[in-house]
């Protein structure tokens, strides 16, 4: 067995499909699923992309690197999109950006489309936020085929008291993975916003920031995902750094 180390750029096998979502509110919405390549899901990951309007879109790079690897990592599904007015190499969905307020359509068809899919069923449902996308998991995600939240780089800049009571009062796990150096909301200051929500898991993250730029801070990410939504797929030390060349699409 030849191993190669797993790269910024690797991209691991995986069955990856083109979808479509489409909302209440008559938009379609571009985006992507990836799938383990022989086996079924043991959890799917419903990723809410960072602010459009300062270049978050569906691509931005731990959700690429979450899709590139994790199918074939720990047999964990993602679904990344585009919401309304969002553009990527995947194309652009329809609908202009609403500062939050239309993007409650976009959440729930996420939702509808994770909810309702067939072969293979995506169980064990996970909203991933990042940034503008924790706000829309807040104000928008609590849903009954929701598990639970993982917010990274949470700045609560549209998110109001009455999203974090009903959060607290649905007893659903949330986690916040907050960067020690974040330039919207550091960790103590979190712990004190999120003590709203008494099951709130908040995780300070050393030498980290918004973006979680390096390659070192993107490995903690991926981690603590599976840590929470498939534990028993997170080897004692973390996710292999190295795997069989033949897993190796790309990079």
């Amino acid at each position: 067995m030849s191993l190669q180390e797993i790269r910024s750029n690797t991209v691991l096998a995986a069955r990856r499909q083109d979808v479509e979502l489409h909302t209440a509110d008559g938009l379609t919405l571009v985006g992507e699923l990836a799938l383990p390549l022989e086996r079924d899901p043991v959890a799917t990951l419903v990723t809410l992309h960072p602010l459009p309007t300062h270049g978050g879109f569906m691509d931005s790079h731990v959700y690429k690197k979450a899709a590139n690897r994790l199918p074939a990592l720990a047999d964990i599904a993602v679904l990344r999109f585009n919401t309304r007015g969002t553009s990527s190499p995947r194309g652009t969905s329809e609908g202009a950006f609403d500062s939050a307020d239309g993007e409650r359509f976009d959440v729930a068809a996420a939702i509808e489309f994770a909810e309702f899919h067939e072969s293979p069923a995506l169980t064990n449902r996970w909203l991933v936020g990042w940034s503008f996308g924790t706000d829309l998991t807040l104000m928008h995600g609590l849903d009954p085929s929701i598990e639970g939240a993982i917010l990274l780089s949470p700045p609560l800049r549209w998110s109001q008291p009455e999203h974090l009571a009903a959060w607290a009062e649905s007893h659903k796990p949330v986690t916040a993975l907050v960067p020690e150096l974040d330039d919207n909301l550091r960790p103590d200051e979190a712990r004190e916003r999120f003590a709203a929500i008494p099951q709130a898991d908040v995780i300070g993250v050393d030498g980290a920031k918004h973006l979680w730029v390096g390659e070192k801070y993107v490995r903690r990410v991926l981690d603590e995902i599976v840590r929470i939504v498939a534990p028993s797929k997170l080897p004692e030390g973390g996710l292999p750094t190295e795997v069989d060349a033949s897993l190796v699409v790309e990079g």
